[in-house]
């Protein structure tokens, strides 16, 4: 009942994992404006055909083409997305046939999504773009097949225990940040086994891996973070190899690795185990906390989300506190280092109680 990201912007963002040079959106200049420009701050270059009403009638394969070959003049890219909209999908332009007339030097990959497209489920425009990359040997069909389910996964997690499940929820910026911080150094003065986990998603894990990075104190607390740099697309792997060797400066060690960071839809399961094995007592579990089974955890808990909507889910599910932190993804675009949250602020602003 409320707006979520479409199939469309889940196919840019999908592009730019692959590392395409260039997208051109076929559709209306302000279709996805958002994304697109977000996107720009990760190094890739956004372009639209600039769809207008009478192309809604007639078609805009020509605009299509010339953009193309414009792409080609002014960039000299070695690959590049077309993503279809709802504009230029409902009315039945051929992505693939204005390519071949273009005949730019770049291979292309073509996205015929659109907002509606399946169940309107923002992670079917990925599944596309995955599906594209394997007909064009950037990705082997075994890796598509893994992500693909992946994305599955996490759709369901979602629909039943996230911000989709289809009632209306109110935006919340949940608990009190330096009060929650103050409960969680607490139960580290007083020599409980507390565990910091990371289960984040793609880009934002350089945010929420912020508050894995505590200052060195006499009762360390057990990390568990989805840091595999050997999984994924090629910028996911980047994130993670980036993420762990600034960790590791910093003197913070990782006990467990749970998977990569496009798998946090499973990696929150083996969370759960991980919490059950060590007899943890105080869990923060920063990302995206509700694929972690707390329910079934008898530990008292902070989720640390990027979702406003997700705070009621996210205590409705069991925990304890729940801190939001706003405007993740715009945050940690176009960024290479671990960026500063505000709950690790008011964690190290806090430290003094230790």
């Amino acid at each position: 009942m409320h707006p979520r990201p479409s199939p469309i912007a889940a196919s840019l963002y999908t592009l730019r994992d692959l590392d395409v040079d260039v997208i051109v959106i076929h559709g209306p200049t302000g279709c996805c404006f958002r994304t697109a420009r977000l996107l720009e701050n990760d190094g890739v270059r956004v372009l639209t055909t600039a769809m207008s009403e009478n192309d809604f009638i007639f078609g805009a394969h020509e605009k299509l083409e010339e953009t193309l070959k414009k792409v080609e003049k002014m960039f000299s890219p070695k690959l590049v997305g077309v993503v279809g909209t709802c504009a230029s999908m409902i009315i039945g332009e051929d992505l693939k046939e204005a390519v071949q007339n273009a005949n730019i030097s770049a291979k292309v990959l073509t996205v015929e999504s659109h907002g509606g497209f399946g169940e309107g489920d923002n992670t079917e425009g990925a599944i596309i773009v995955l599906e594209e990359a394997a007909k064009s040997d950037l990705i082997s069909w075994n890796e598509a097949k893994r992500q693909i389910g992946m994305l599955k996964r996490a759709t369901e997690i979602e629909k039943t225990r996230g911000m989709a499940r289809g009632e209306y929820i109110k935006p919340s910026s949940g608990d009190d940040k330096d009060k929650v911080a103050f409960e969680f150094l607490k139960s580290l003065r007083e020599g409980e086994r507390v565990a910091m986990v990371l289960n984040a998603k793609k880009e934002t894990a350089y945010l929420f891996a912020d508050i894995l990075k505590l200052p060195k104190i006499n009762h360390n607390p057990l990390i568990i973070a989805n840091l595999r740099d050997d999984i994924g697309l090629p910028r996911i792997r980047k994130h993670a190899k980036n993420i762990k060797s600034e960790l590791e400066i910093n003197g913070i060690k990782i006990d467990y690795l749970t998977g990569g960071l496009d798998e946090y839809p499973i990696t929150g399961e083996r969370v759960g185990e991980i919490l059950k094995e060590e007899n943890v007592e105080f869990a923060v579990i920063s990302g995206v906390p509700h694929a972690v089974p707390i329910e079934e955890l008898d530990v008292k808990s902070v989720a640390v989300t990027d979702g406003p909507r997700l705070v009621k889910p996210l205590k409705e599910l069991g925990y304890d506190y729940v801190v939001a932190e706003l405007d993740a993804h715009a945050k940690t675009l176009g960024v290479d280092k671990i960026v500063q949250s505000d709950f690790g602020k008011s964690i190290r602003e806090n430290i003094k109680v230790i």
